[in-house]
């Protein structure tokens, strides 16, 4: 299991519940550019519309700019493989007020693109400062032991 794509910002910006695991519908140049790690999480996140779960405004460039088919939008919704359900519990998360589905990582399985989403809520600001401060801690006392 190879990590292609990583969503650096969604736990310092989010508290994280349960995960899931989903397959992505993508042409075959997307698949090619996010095997060269080129891709972003930042500000994506996952909708239920019309019994279907659709991951939107991820960012997956072009492969080969010159060969890209005409129209082709990089941030345009990309729909999401679950069974009946996993979506009908997403849908009901998804409802649920200041609670959002975020992807954490996209990866591969096999010869299988997968993206693991994530039950996220939100951070106050004081929960990001606790956290920036829980980090330093952590980087000081390995920075300690390592110059014993």
């Amino acid at each position: 299991m190879t990590t292609l794509v990583d969503n650096k910002k969604v736990h310092f910006n989010y508290e994280i519940g349960d995960t899931f695991e989903a397959g992505v519908e993508l042409l075959g140049h997307e698949v090619k550019s996010l095997k060269k790690n080129q891709g972003s999480l930042d500000g994506s996140y996952m909708i239920v519309r019309g019994g279907e779960a659709y991951m939107v405004n991820t960012f997956i460039p072009p492969y080969q700019e010159n060969n890209t088919p005409d129209g082709y939008d990089p941030r345009r919704n990309r729909k999401l493989i679950l069974n009946k359900k996993e979506i009908a519990e997403l849908a009901s998360i998804e409802g649920d007020r200041g609670l959002t589905i975020v992807p954490i990582s996209i990866y591969n399985k096999g010869n299988l693109i997968k993206v693991k989403l994530g039950v996220a809520r939100g951070k106050k600001k004081y929960d990001k400062r606790e956290s920036i401060q829980k980090r330093e801690v952590d980087r000081n006392v390995r920075r300690e032991f390592r110059d014993r």
